[in-house]
């Protein structure tokens, strides 16, 4: 009998773009050789060119659809994605505490449904208080980092990354990882934190176009980074290293942006100029 591939829980909406969600999650996980079990946190109404509305699932069908996965498998990491109600952020949590020998990936959605900002607000204050302190890792964007780490829209301004960091990190989680996609730098840097500080900085060539689904690629890459055994700093620097091959051989299947080729190394060769994945990761 064949031994079973790294396992990676994943809660995530349904995108029916493929762009992001569990469709990507699944095919980015995949692509790095883990088997992945989704659970449906939510029915997004959603196209390349972005989000419009979403349909819930009940907080109680997402705990059922985890944890019968979890008892029935070994699951070597968790990727969590769309949340959308502090039900089911109380769920994950919860699963979370109980199952804590688990790294635990966070790539915040922030949205629940079409204009209900009240919610999401809460939606963030509870995450702070009940997720991140079972959060192995964090993935932001630097939009999203200060956004996390403040409730001030002016002060969230002059918030410099570093700051933005040091706050997240006090709300419980180990280690944050801000990517700078949209700084005003020529080159997109992307920094680890750790309660110690920076523990890693890179740098990237900034590619033309405008990508869905960049984040998420990264998030999902670095748990299944994780859920094969490397290390966080390893993990953060192979996940990075795919999630930018992937972006270089981008296509545009829509009318709106440009989605990561997840599974870039399977096409041939001589059709993109890319890296292959014995050199990447």
């Amino acid at each position: 009998m064949t031994t079973s591939p790294p396992i990676v829980l994943v809660f995530a909406g349904n995108d029916p773009s493929g762009g992001a969600g569990l469709a990507a999650d699944m095919l980015a996980l995949s692509s790095l050789g883990c088997h992945v079990a989704p659970v449906m946190t939510g029915i997004v109404i959603q196209d390349s060119a972005g989000e419009q509305d979403v349909l819930l699932i009940e907080s109680e069908w997402v705990e059922d659809q985890a944890r019968c996965i979890l008892e029935d498998m070994k699951v070597d990491a968790i990727k969590v994605g769309l949340i959308g109600s502090i039900e089911t952020l109380t769920v994950i949590a919860e699963i979370a505490s109980d199952y804590p020998e688990i790294p635990l990936i966070l790539d915040p959605v922030f949205f629940t449904k079409a204009g209900d900002h009240l919610a999401a607000e809460e939606l963030l204050a509870m995450m702070r208080e009940l997720l991140l302190p079972h959060t192995t890792l964090v993935t932001l964007n630097s939009i999203d980092a200060r956004h996390l780490a403040s409730d001030d829209p002016d002060e969230q301004d002059d918030l410099t990354l570093d700051i933005a960091a040091s706050r997240i990190l006090d709300f419980g989680c180990e280690y944050v990882l801000i990517t700078g996609a949209h700084e005003n730098t020529p080159k997109v840097i992307n920094g680890l934190y750790s309660d110690m500080g920076r523990a890693s900085v890179d740098s990237w060539d900034r590619l033309p176009g405008s990508f869905y689904g960049a984040g998420g690629t990264l998030a999902a890459a670095l748990t299944g980074a994780l859920a094969n055994g490397a290390e966080i700093i390893e993990a953060v620097k192979e996940a990075q290293d795919y999630t930018w091959q992937t972006l270089l051989a981008a296509y545009r299947p829509g009318m709106g942006q440009l989605i990561p080729d997840r599974f870039f190394w399977a096409r041939p060769a001589e059709d993109l100029s890319i890296t292959p994945l014995d050199e990447v990761l």
